[in-house]
């Protein structure tokens, strides 16, 4: 099985939030050149989910994602054993309901099946993948153990056109970026079989398919860039991979990735409470960002979808927040989860 390597230099373009080439945005979503900077949005606070944890010090939302009913469901990476891994947020009565939890789980994202409607996780300190129910019941393992011989930290999934679950294994996140151990892996959820199909990246998070599923876009926690790749027709080799985007968000850390109906990418950051949207031509659109206090990381979002309602897990000292904002295009699987 070919798998391939990226290890590219990380090549900072300067000030993109200040210097950028800014676009207008048509009515399809997609960018038309303009001269005018690109704008800085500011997210509206929809309700707290959560405090910061007195057992860990901290909270830290993550994985949002719309089941079917509507209802949005959230993961807090770092809660205290006696509380939620998995949360239930009403937008409209704005409660937060715990759904799941074992005491023991690191879960760093959440998303529904497309065929069957259960919810998947990712459980970054033991290196499983699990699903359940909507009502956090029946938990299957789908996949577990070390790939190749490797343990895996999985970070974000995004499920295939051919159903299988597409995989970042953020292994390395503390490591310089020069010393990149980070995968992407595709992982056959009926078999739980395990194919490595991108290695040495440096600490790989965020990974969304585009619309008609023809590029898989890759966000590099350690390296600041977004890469793209094309895979074979059964989705089992990279076929093309480079780097196609380079952030320049200073203290922060590029985080989870979100696709909608235009093409458009927004990624989350680590260490900033911003969400950034570039188109692919790599030109930066939008900058979303909070007016409180107190938050520090902004790692996930997603479009509701079928609409244009776009809600960011957004978490700091002063708690776990969603905060809303809207899209530049409609929400899409590729933005529902991840």
């Amino acid at each position: 099985m070919k798998k391939t390597a990226i290890a590219v230099p990380v090549l900072l373009v300067g000030a993109l939030t200040a210097c950028t080439q800014a676009e207008t945005i048509q009515a399809d979503g997609r960018a038309a050149p303009s001269t005018t900077t690109s704008p800085v949005i500011t997210a509206e606070q929809v309700l707290q989910v959560t405090e910061v944890h007195d057992a860990t010090g901290s909270t830290l939302l993550e994985g949002p994602t719309f089941a079917p009913d509507g209802s949005l469901f959230v993961v807090d990476v770092t809660a205290a054993p006696e509380a939620g891994n998995v949360l239930r947020v009403d937008l409209d009565k704005k409660n937060v309901e715990p759904v799941w939890t074992n005491g023991t789980s690191t879960l760093t994202s959440a998303q529904f099946g497309p065929e069957d409607g259960r919810l998947y996780v990712t459980d970054f300190l033991t290196g499983t993948i699990q699903s359940m129910t909507a009502l956090g019941e029946d938990v299957r393992d789908v996949f577990t153990g070390p790939v190749e011989g490797v343990p895996m930290q999985p970070d974000d999934i995004a499920f295939g056109a051919d159903g299988a679950l597409y995989v970042t294994d953020a292994s390395g996140a503390q490591d310089p970026y020069w010393e990149a151990s980070g995968r992407v892996i595709r992982v056959d959820p009926a078999t739980g079989e395990a194919t490595v199909l991108a290695s040495r990246l440096p600490s790989p998070n965020g990974i969304s398919f585009s619309p008609n599923y023809g590029e898989l876009w890759v966000s590099l926690n350690t390296g600041n860039r977004i890469d793209r790749l094309t895979l074979n027709e059964a989705g089992t080799e990279v076929v093309s991979a480079f780097p196609a985007v380079h952030a320049s968000p200073g203290v922060g850390q590029l985080d989870s990735i979100a696709v909608d109906a235009a093409g458009n990418l927004y990624v989350g950051l680590h260490s900033r409470p911003e969400i950034l949207v570039y188109d692919t031509s790599g030109s930066l659109l939008q900058t979303i960002t909070v007016a409180e206090q107190g938050l520090s990381s902004a790692t996930n979002l997603a479009i509701r979808p079928g609409t244009n309602e776009a809600y960011a897990t957004i978490s700091g000292p002063a708690g776990g927040y969603i905060y809303s904002f809207e899209a530049l295009a409609e929400g899409v699987q590729q933005s529902n989860g991840g």
